[in-house]
């Protein structure tokens, strides 16, 4: 078999352009006019009225575009780990971010650092190209984790399910994500964790991998209150199967553009129903309906994940039944047509707390404004993070 000759270097032939790399580190839209692939019969050249660039390739009879858009041609720098390191941290540096990273710990470098530019994990990390990883959060608020023996027990199911081992026993991984907290300063944010069967090769299986990792993240954000009223729709995306929806993996896509869907339709999000129809899920948080008798109706945890926050809300909700704002509390499979005709509609969720829902689709839940029950839920599940019992605050040492 013929071997094939090795790809020339791209040139310049604009002698008053040049092709310094670092360029493309301040901006990425430098352009090295009039490039020539020598020998293959490849020319690129940009229109500089239009701000495109062509590459085409010419034979003796006709001139074929190859690639014509806006994508601009450099040459890509060989960089040493000093230099791919100080371009972390010029990007960092250039980057607005609504929710600054606090502080990061890996298992793979076996410790805690507070500089953005080094919260990276490896590329050949199974979770990163084969989504083998399970996650979970806790809710920092006034210099406490909130849930977070009840959020940890559950990643710890969610890793058994996805068979990946722990790195290290229950009561270390939790002195490791309060310390992460503790280096962080945070007051105010969440914490988010994975568990990982770890870095080894870009094969399916994960035999390769010698040792499953953890990491963990301290990002800083505002508390989730928030009482508006929203709207919701029927989600089009296939919802995952129990086997999945019960685990709470990486593999997040379907979630993603069930949220996506939620947006391009004016709606803050959308409702999957589970294969016999009944009303299962939201992208990421649970939901839950007060019916015309006064009865807090929520989906079972069966064939979706089993929310924390969720769990809480119900255990709340029995100081409202205590007070006859509720008549009872029941889980049980919920048509649509039921929680359509509910007085309240309401998501769950440690990102939303309790959000009212005020219309699905194009029916108009209750009065069309915030239900009495959702608003005293949200009230009853923000004070208790604020002054609960131990069982759901744990103090960081700062």
């Amino acid at each position: 078999m013929a071997s094939l000759s090795p790809l020339p270097k791209i040139f310049v032939q604009n002698p008053h352009v040049h092709a310094n790399p670092h360029d493309h580190l301040h901006n990425p839209n430098v352009i090295y006019r009039n490039l020539s692939f020598s020998g293959l019969g490849f020319r690129c050249s940009q229109h500089a009225s239009l701000g495109e660039t062509r590459i085409v390739r010419k034979s003796s009879n006709q001139t074929e575009v190859m690639v014509d858009s806006a994508t601009q041609v450099f040459d890509v720098p060989l960089l040493s780990c000093l230099e791919a390191i100080e371009r972390l941290k010029a990007n960092r540096e250039t980057q607005h971010v609504k929710q600054p990273l606090l502080a990061m710990y890996s298992s793979i470098f076996g410790g805690i650092t507070t500089d953005p530019a080094a919260m990276v994990i490896p590329i050949d990390d199974h979770m990163v190209h084969r989504g083998h990883g399970v996650f979970d959060t806790a809710a920092i608020r006034d210099g406490f984790l909130y849930e977070l023996d009840q959020h940890l027990d559950r990643i710890l199911k969610s890793a058994s399910l996805a068979k990946i081992k722990l790195p290290f026993d229950r009561e270390s991984i939790r002195r490791i994500l309060i310390q992460t907290v503790s280096a962080s300063k945070c007051r105010t944010g969440s914490l988010r964790y994975w568990l990982s069967v770890g870095p080894g090769d870009f094969q399916l299986s994960s035999s390769g991998c010698h040792q499953p990792a953890l990491y963990a993240v301290v990002i800083q954000s505002e508390s989730p209150f928030d009482s508006k009223g929203i709207r919701v729709i029927t989600s089009s995306v296939p919802i995952k199967p129990p086997q999945f929806a019960t685990m709470k993996s990486v593999n997040y896509l379907p979630n993603v553009l069930s949220k996506m869907e939620a947006e391009e339709n004016g709606a803050y999000a959308a409702i999957w129903l589970d294969s016999d129809g009944f009303i299962a899920e939201g992208p990421n948080m649970n939901v839950a309906f007060v019916t015309k008798d006064k009865e807090l109706l929520m989906p079972k945890f069966d064939k979706i994940l089993s929310g924390c926050t969720a769990k809480r809300v119900l255990t709340l909700a029995g100081e409202l039944v205590r007070k006859g704002e509720l008549r009872g509390i029941e889980m049980r499979n919920v048509t649509v047509e039921e929680g359509k005709k509910a007085d309240e509609m309401m998501l769950i969720g440690s990102g939303v707390l309790v959000r009212p829902v005020v219309q699905w689709d194009d029916q108009v839940i209750g009065d069309g404004k915030e239900g009495p029950v959702a608003l005293s839920l949200l009230n009853l599940i923000f004070e208790d993070m604020k002054s609960g019992p131990p069982t759901v605050r744990v103090l960081v040492p700062y």
